[in-house]
């Protein structure tokens, strides 16, 4: 028989199963490979901003 307490109990149970798959990853990932960083600027010691013309573009464009 079907009871209230039995449909609520279904309920919980796949909400968290379903939050435990999207928890999971789907494949298993690879190990990290060495990447080609991009060229450092002579004026940026660390080599992660970069003022470029479409940074400059956006900054135009997001000002209110």
């Amino acid at each position: 028989m079907l009871t209230r307490r039995r449909v609520f109990a279904g309920v919980g149970t796949a909400g968290a199963l379903a939050a435990v798959a999207a928890v999971l990853p789907l494949s298993p990932t690879p190990a990290p490979t060495a990447a080609a960083a991009p060229p450092k600027l002579a004026d940026d010691p660390d080599g992660r901003y970069q003022l470029t013309q479409h940074v400059q573009r956006y900054y135009q464009t997001a000002k209110v």
